[in-house]
């Protein structure tokens, strides 16, 4: 996990990578080339996790020095990818996967991306054939932002590197900002809220050959990567749990390795839960020493404080457990810094829980962390999946099940059953009324505050939840498996990999996220709405592949929370004046942008 920078044709320094200190503490590194183009920079801020040697270092030179690499990740499977590497005559300096994933671009191109177990982003500069490589992970686990002019182009881990570019401007990007506003959406397309920084998506790669292409030129941007067709795969409930076990545990194991102490995010929900005790399955498995640390984020307020269950896991796990207690007056006084370090907004005070996680963390001196993330968007997690799924029981004429459900619902979360009908009804509606609903429901929430002149300027738009199953080409929410796919590759969860991404680099932190190896997260989008929901449970087939590996209160467990904050009580008590103050120095900042509401509900 580091900090990378590249750039062509423009004049730069090596403060652009210095300001990414907190990515990579352990090691720096700064070269330059002459082109016909102007100089070609490759910088870079390392994070010692895989060979913690300087023989790792980058930028890292291969092949008597025809390749160029900085890279940002992990290759989890580099010691498999090694073995068929040296059978082909490749020859290995160091114990590092960043020497093995520059030796599979030498050995394979641009096709060695389908060969990678890992998260990344990276650039490849073939100093030869005067070409530049870039490419990210399948998922966007790894940040990679560019800006481009006729001038020159660059690349950077995060939007603070590209700032006052050519082509970057310190200014809002509207229509992005609405999104996000509007819809608490970003990182849904190409763009940011900084106008001419975009990025490499996720899936996505990027080849430019200096003889045919040229600053200024369109950049030739290549999806390499799709989820697989949306219930394309059939499994009885017994084989799809144990392809689910199969494959989780597998990933725990590739994600465990690493030359530093490796914990735990902890929430006690059933993901984390999973993760923590698969951890110690392969711990006992391999003899390991090694004491197993999990990191929990706990409040004094009952209905978000999950140490109950933190503590079953603990004791089941025999983990050594470390608990943290975020505050009102923590979180508001850290803002401007997390802030900073985002780059762009973040949605709620839960970025803070996992920030102080975090913290801790490096405090504790572990560099490698497990964190759930990535589970609830492709195996229908959240609890508005049930909407859509009703409407699926509705459409298969399953009324049985859909009364069973209402009813488990109202039992265990006490849900209305007329709320149930209601949110029923949404995904049956023809798109026409479906979207005149939402946009209704859309000014209710905003309470008119975003009937501004630069809003009314953009003219009519289309939802940032429309344009992105657009842009991605991904069919219409009409079942639970479409709302997988779609939060998994354009929505929900690029925004939270995003805010993860910068919490743990802001303390120096490698994040790991097993449940994003890409053969698990394609076993789930290829079931389609198969083994998600029964009754008031979500997550069916994580519930039967973990039955006998987790305890069972939590394997049983209905309720939702997931380092959640006492949000609602901090608004209303101890911030509700700061917060208001806030938001009155905003309104009268960019009176333009937000209209200043008639008065406080």
């Amino acid at each position: 996990m580091c900090g990378l920078f590249f750039s062509l044709g423009l004049t730069v320094d090596k403060s652009r990578i210095d300001m990414l200190a907190h990515r990579g503490p352990d090691g720096e590194g700064w070269d330059e080339w002459k082109t016909k183009y102007g100089p070609l920079v490759l910088g870079h801020r390392r994070l010692s996790i895989i060979d913690i040697s300087d023989d790792a270092a980058q930028p890292f030179a291969y092949g008597d020095g025809r390749y160029h690499l900085v890279f940002n990740g992990e290759i989890y499977n580099y010691l498999e990818l090694k073995k068929v590497l040296s059978s082909r005559g490749h020859v290995f300096e160091t114990h590092s996967d960043t020497e093995v994933l520059v030796a599979a671009y030498a050995e394979w191109g641009d096709s060695c991306l389908d060969k990678f177990l890992g998260m990344f982003s990276f650039v490849i500069w073939d100093l030869r054939k005067q070409t530049i490589f870039a490419a990210r992970d399948r998922f966007g686990i790894k940040p990679l932002y560019y800006v481009a002019s006729p001038k020159g182009i660059a690349m950077g881990s995060e939007i603070k590197q590209l700032l006052d570019l050519p082509g970057a401007e310190r200014r809002m990007n509207a229509a992005r900002a609405v999104d996000f506003l509007s819809e608490g959406l970003m990182n849904h397309t190409d763009e940011t809220m900084f106008v001419g920084v975009r990025q490499i998506r996720r899936g996505e790669c990027i080849t430019l050959d200096l003889a045919r292409w040229q600053p200024g030129q369109e950049f030739p941007i290549k999806r390499w990567y799709r989820l697989p067709p949306v219930g394309s795969l059939v499994l009885s409930e017994k084989d799809a749990a144990d392809r689910f076990y199969e494959l989780m545990a597998d990933s725990v194991k590739l994600h465990l390795r690493a030359d530093v102490p490796v914990g735990a995010c902890l929430s006690g929900g059933l993901d984390s839960s999973a993760i923590v005790c698969l951890m110690k399955q392969e711990l006992e498995r391999v003899s390991s020493a090694e004491n197993l640390n999990t990191i929990s984020a706990c409040f004094d307020e009952a209905y978000v404080d999950e140490r109950p269950f933190i503590e079953t896991v603990n004791k089941y796990t025999s983990a050594s457990e470390h608990y943290v207690f975020p505050t009102a007056d923590a979180a508001f006084g850290d803002a401007e810094k997390i802030t900073w370090h985002q780059d762009e907004p973040y949605g709620s005070t839960s970025i803070y829980a996992q920030w102080s996680v975090f913290r801790e963390a490096r405090r504790l001196g572990i560099k490698v962390m497990l964190d759930g993330q990535g589970a609830d968007e492709q195996m229908a997690g959240y609890h508005s999946a049930f909407g859509q799924h009703a409407a699926e029981l509705v459409h298969h004429r399953r009324y049985a099940d859909l009364l069973k459900m209402f009813r488990e619902r109202k039992r265990v979360h006490g849900v209305p059953m007329r709320q149930q009908f209601m949110a029923t009804l949404l995904p049956l509606m023809p798109p026409v009324l479906r979207g005149l609903a939402l946009k209704t429901r859309q000014q209710i929430v905003q309470h008119n505050w975003l009937a501004s002149p630069v809003v009314q300027g953009l003219g009519r738009r289309t939802s940032g939840f429309s344009e992105a199953l657009k842009m991605n080409e991904l069919a219409d929410v009409t079942t639970v498996g479409n709302l997988s796919a779609a939060l998994t590759d354009s929505m929900n969860l690029q925004m939270l990999l995003h805010w993860e991404d910068r919490n743990s680099m802001a303390h120096s932190i490698e994040s790991r996220v097993p449940f994003l190896d890409h053969r698990l997260v394609e076993l789930n989008i290829a079931l389609g709405s198969r083994h998600k929901i029964e009754g008031a449970e979500t997550k069916i087939i994580l519930r039967r592949a973990m039955r006998d590996a987790m305890p069972q209160s939590i394997v049983n467990r209905q309720d939702k929370l997931g380092f959640a904050t006492p949000e609602e009580t901090w608004f209303k008590t101890v911030l509700r004046e700061r917060v208001l103050a806030g938001v009155e120095e905003a309104t009268g900042k960019y009176p333009d942008l937000i209209m200043r509401p008639a008065r406080w509900t």
